[in-house]
């Protein structure tokens, strides 16, 4: 009987290290499907980043290279602008984009950067011990906020997604999630036209993934999806943002 699911090519057999219930591994073989599918294999450059994600170069099977915490947008600038041949993402966590490399990515979304960042929301630093992020919910407890997060004191959590989408330049800006089965095939498209807007050279594009940190959240993994459907998506809403428009602007060009 001939096989109808299969490995990617560009999704290594080498055995990870995320915890049970973590959806990393279901956003790599997305972004490992879209490579194979599109036939970018060759030409494909990923931006690992300092978090949970840090060793993603050993599960997706293209060339890699590792940025300072937060600076995988201003590597993937550089790279691609060296090479507008070669089709460059980054692949980050709401610790490393949305807090230390926030400047980069807003400055990079706003230069409209012809590169794909995918960003793992998952309302906490992973691998770093569980601190509160820029995207922890209110009233949720972290190893740095204890007793939950004190919007009074810290302010609210952070829509990166409709942040960058409220800049002038053109974009194309989603968030999606992958935690059942309904919503991964809509993350998988969201992740191919990402990557296609950028083969066409067309605009920066950022696809946002609401995911979930068992472990560091203390939930079971199924405690976990539904804490974050019943609390992260009503937060942070999916859909499309911001799509470019089908002529790019004169001031643009």
């Amino acid at each position: 009987m001939a096989k109808t699911f299969q490995k990617p090519q560009a999704l290594s057999s080498t055995p990870t290290h995320y915890c049970p219930g973590c959806t990393h591994g279901v956003i790599h073989r997305l972004v490992a499907e879209t490579i194979d599918e599109l036939a970018i294999r060759g030409r494909t450059v990923g931006i690992a980043p300092v978090g949970c994600a840090v060793l993603a170069y050993n599960y997706i099977d293209c060339d890699f290279q590792e940025a300072a915490h937060g600076r995988a947008p201003a590597m993937a600038t550089g790279i691609k602008r060296v090479r507008p041949d070669l089709i460059v993402f980054t692949y980050q966590g709401d610790g490393d984009l949305a807090s230390i490399g926030m400047g980069e990515i807003v400055h990079a979304a706003n230069r409209g950067e012809k590169f794909t960042t995918i960003f793992v929301n998952n309302a906490i630093y992973g691998m770093t011990g569980g601190q509160m992020a820029p995207t922890t919910m209110p009233g949720q407890r972290t190893t740095t906020s204890p007793f939950g997060r004190k919007t009074a004191e810290v302010g609210m959590p952070i829509r990166v997604a409709e942040l960058l989408g409220s800049l002038v330049t053109p974009a194309f800006i989603t968030r999606q999630t992958v935690i059942r089965p309904k919503y991964i095939q809509k993350t998988k498209k969201a992740i191919r036209q990402a990557f296609t807007y950028q083969m066409e050279n067309r605009c920066f594009s950022f696809v946002e993934v609401v995911s979930t940190c068992p472990t560091n959240w203390g939930m079971t993994p199924q405690e976990a999806i539904q804490w974050t459907e019943d609390v992260l998506l009503p937060y942070y809403p999916l859909g499309d943002v911001k799509t470019p428009p089908e002529e790019e602007p004169a001031h643009a060009k």
